[in-house]
């Protein structure tokens, strides 16, 4: 099932409180925005012009905070009030890289917000017919089980889910059967699912799990082309060359691409392209999960998809 109407719930079950530290004419300049993986999966997604809902959980006076950041006319955020308050981290970029000042955790959600927070995506994602489930900063916010609950009932009922996740949060979307896996090659073998970054083995890993329900498996290898396993059939994917200066959350805005396209009905070929084009583009800005769409759809139409039998190396 395609989307129904041009939306995508994307999953966001702990969103953070990100400031950061920038040199303004030699004087601090700080900036404080909500943020996490699935918020800047968000933000990738309104900036194609597809409309978002954001279902996810907010508490203590970060969650507070987030609920106030969490405004654009393209997403509905539908925030659960918890007592777990959300993470939050401080970084400095006043010398041109990230260094990280602090980092607090989200708090560990009870079993009741659990099934709300379950009830709530579920209802949802239902109703839009496509779902990108994101991770929270880290493991004690919520069990990874959840995630297959989500995948098994949500794809049972003709919803596709997407998954940009690794280590037991992707072995538990595997078991519910996905439409769309993203992973990088490092994560591959962190995992042990592929041997080294070799493309023999990275090839293995892809068909693995592919064995497992996703018709599309996309592994993205840093600077080298991404690959991508589209019904059997398998791609490289070929961006233009561009100057990075943040590689912090590429891949993200690669799987948020993607979404924003499946969400409009566009080809997966299509989507692949606008993908690649978006964490191409992140990756030129210091802010995670940004981009404007048309230069992102200019960039698109420079990517290459080549069969692998023509890219092998």
């Amino acid at each position: 099932m395609t989307g129904q109407n041009g939306r995508v719930v994307v999953f966001a079950p702990s969103p953070q409180l990100t400031v950061t530290v920038e040199d303004l004419n030699g004087e601090p300049d700080i900036h404080v925005h909500p943020g996490g993986q699935g918020v800047w999966q968000a933000r990738m997604i309104t900036s194609l012009g597809t409309g978002v809902v954001l279902c996810g959980t907010v508490g203590g006076e970060t969650g507070h905070v987030l609920k106030h950041l969490i405004s654009d006319p393209l997403i509905e955020p539908q925030l659960l009030d918890v007592d777990a308050r959300n993470g939050a981290y401080v970084h400095d970029r006043r010398d041109g890289s990230r260094d990280e000042l602090v980092d607090m955790p989200a708090g560990e959600l009870s079993r009741h917000d659990l099934d709300d927070l379950y009830e709530l995506t579920l209802t949802h994602a239902l109703d839009t017919g496509i779902a990108l489930l994101s991770g929270p900063g880290n493991d004690r916010v919520l069990p990874h089980s959840l995630y297959r609950r989500l995948t098994e009932d949500l794809s049972a009922n003709g919803c596709r889910v997407l998954a940009d996740l690794a280590g037991g949060r992707l072995a538990q979307v595997l078991e519910g059967g996905p439409s769309f896996v993203k992973v990088s090659h490092e994560e591959l073998i962190e995992d042990g699912r592929a041997d080294s970054g070799d493309l023999p083995d990275l090839v293995a890993a892809i068909k693995e799990i592919a064995k497992r329900g996703p018709g599309t498996v996309v592994v993205s290898r840093a600077a080298e082309p991404a690959l991508a396993l589209v019904e059997d059939e398998l791609f490289t994917l070929h961006v233009p060359d561009l100057s990075p200066v943040d590689t912090r959350g590429g891949g993200d805005s690669m799987t948020a691409g993607v979404a924003a396209c499946l969400a409009k009905d566009e080809p997966m070929t299509d989507a692949l392209r606008i993908g690649a084009a978006a964490g191409a583009l992140n990756i030129t800005r210091r802010g995670l999960g940004t981009g404007g769409g048309e230069a992102i759809r200019t960039l698109a139409d420079r990517v290459e998809l080549r069969p692998l039998s023509e890219s092998w190396s």
